[in-house]
């Protein structure tokens, strides 16, 4: 009776023994990687759509070549869009070209900056009055009726109330500044807001195509995991089944069989969280590009791993201080400034104007007679020191800053060819040695299946084997997102990301 009783027990302890030891085998190589299975399946460095530390940075650096003033768009801007039409039930076939076309449509931070261009146009046209003419008209008809006597007016035999009478004057006014250096200047430096303006939407361009690429290639990442969690889930099934008929077959304990279930759930889990994000990021992808939140669509790029070498620091930064906007729209803030500075001085010179006026005055409009006159006036400041100097401090300032924000963006041009350069060489790197450890690991996980199959050893080696392939796999993901937003980022650093992305990406 004893021995029946100590059996039982003693399975369960050994039970509960070596369902410590699988946890502990299972968990330990994915905590040394990441914080949590949500972590695991997302390509290490990427976040979400829009939190890419290369996105993020470009947001930034167009955030402050276009300035801070009501209207433009903030960093945040361009991960939204203006939805056009309603979704349909038909599930959309998305290519990279048609996000990034649908982006440049109705990404919410290019309109932004596209209505900040008209902002600046309407403010050189206010600056362009004040040198052109100006010309009011007015028409009117007045009643009067006079006391003489209170004006001390008193003409024997006159009555002192004279009428009513009536008189009609139709009137046009010109005023023209003849010579007003100050308004020249502040309409030359609101011409160069407004070319700034310009350049920095067209800057903003670039800025979509990143962010729809990065967008994009996260989907694509996010897919690529699923079909490594399904391959995955296939293995570890496989594993179960063999563990199972083992078992049945009395040539292998229940321990094997408990571990190759626990890795297989594991896997299950993988997957619904895989989907989950790939479901997410479609989203942020949809808002950056205008879609529907509601519209189904599906992912008909893959873009695979291509090498780009042979690419010259020093060569690609020339080539970004001839085509970036955003250097440009610095500089013509440099020069906006530089007239605004200039502006500031010439409120200290005399300004020469006109005035004029003709029309026709009388009783009524048939008895009237054409009148005018003519002035023209010299106007000098004689005593504002404090603020003609104030003005001048103000606007020397303003330029010095500018200036001093031009030089640093070439700086920061440089370094973001070169940051991008490195991680386009660091990221290769590592999609040589990932691509290889799942090869390696492949081949660990096929050889402790044979030995479990064939009784030389338990299933534990398989375990571990299927958490090293699925730690490869993620590791290979990883890879190949980071060397693509490397490289796209490397595209808009020079400042050529809307016209040669494809150059950068490349095919299919």
């Amino acid at each position: 009776m004893g021995k029946t009783k100590t059996e039982p027990r003693a399975l369960t302890i050994l039970l509960s023994f070596g369902l410590c030891l699988l946890v502990i085998a299972r968990e330990a190589p994915v905590h040394a990687q990441s914080t949590g299975p949500a972590q695991q399946k997302q390509p290490s460095g990427a976040g979400t759509a829009t939190d890419s530390s290369p996105v993020a940075a470009a947001q930034q650096n167009l955030y402050n070549a276009s300035g801070q003033n009501g209207g433009q768009p903030t960093q945040d801007s361009f991960r939204g869009s203006i939805v056009t039409g309603k979704a349909t039930d038909t599930v959309l076939d998305l290519s990279l070209d048609d996000a990034i076309q649908r982006g440049l449509r109705q990404n919410l931070g290019l309109i932004l900056q596209t209505s900040a261009v008209k902002n600046s146009n309407g403010q050189r046209l206010e600056e362009l009055q004040a040198l052109l003419p100006t010309v009011n008209a007015t028409a009117s008809i007045e009643v009067q009726q006079i006391n003489l006597a209170a004006f001390g007016l008193k003409i024997p035999g006159l009555s002192p109330i004279v009428g009513p009478f009536q008189v009609v004057d139709f009137r046009a006014y010109l005023t023209q500044n003849l010579v007003n250096v100050s308004a020249l200047k502040n309409y030359i430096a609101a011409k160069h807001n407004f070319e700034g303006a310009k350049l920095t939407a067209e800057d903003a361009r670039d800025l979509v195509v990143l962010t729809v690429g990065n967008a994009y290639l996260l989907c694509i990442a996010d897919a690529a995991r699923i079909e490594a969690v399904n391959a995955e889930l296939a293995t570890s099934k496989v594993s179960l089944d063999q563990a199972t008929a083992a078992h049945d077959a009395g040539t292998s304990p229940r321990l094997d069989v408990l571990r190759a279930q626990v890795d297989y759930q594991n896997e299950q889990q993988s997957l619904i969280s895989s989907k989950n994000n790939l479901e997410k990021d479609k989203l942020a992808l949809a808002r950056t590009i205008g879609l529907p939140l509601d519209q189904a669509f599906r992912l008909t790029d893959l873009v695979p791993y291509k090498a780009l070498d042979n690419v010259d620091p020093q060569a690609a930064f020339v080539q970004a201080l001839k085509s970036r906007k955003d250097l440009a729209a610095y500089a013509e803030q440099v020069k906006s400034a530089s007239a605004s500075k200039t502006a500031a001085w010439a409120y200290q010179l005399p300004v020469a104007s006109f005035a004029g006026d003709y029309g026709d005055i009388g009783t009524t409009p048939g008895h009237s007679h054409g009148t005018f006159s003519a002035t023209g006036q010299v106007s000098v400041p004689v005593l504002q020191i404090a603020q003609t100097k104030g003005q001048e401090q103000v606007a020397d300032a303003q330029y010095e800053q500018a200036k001093a924000k031009l030089s640093d963006q070439i700086q920061q041009v440089n370094q973001d060819v070169r940051n991008s350069l490195l991680d386009i060489q660091s990221a290769a790197k590592l999609v040589d040695s990932t691509r290889s450890n799942v090869e390696l690991a492949t081949q660990a996980l096929s050889d402790a299946q044979e030995r479990f199959h064939s009784g030389v050893a338990d299933n534990l080696p398989v375990s571990q084997a299927q958490s090293q392939v699925e730690q490869a796999n993620d590791q290979y993901i990883s890879a190949l997102y980071q060397h693509n937003i490397a490289k796209l980022s490397l595209a808009r650093a020079i400042g050529t990301a809307q016209t040669s992305y494809k150059d950068y990406l490349g095919g299919k």
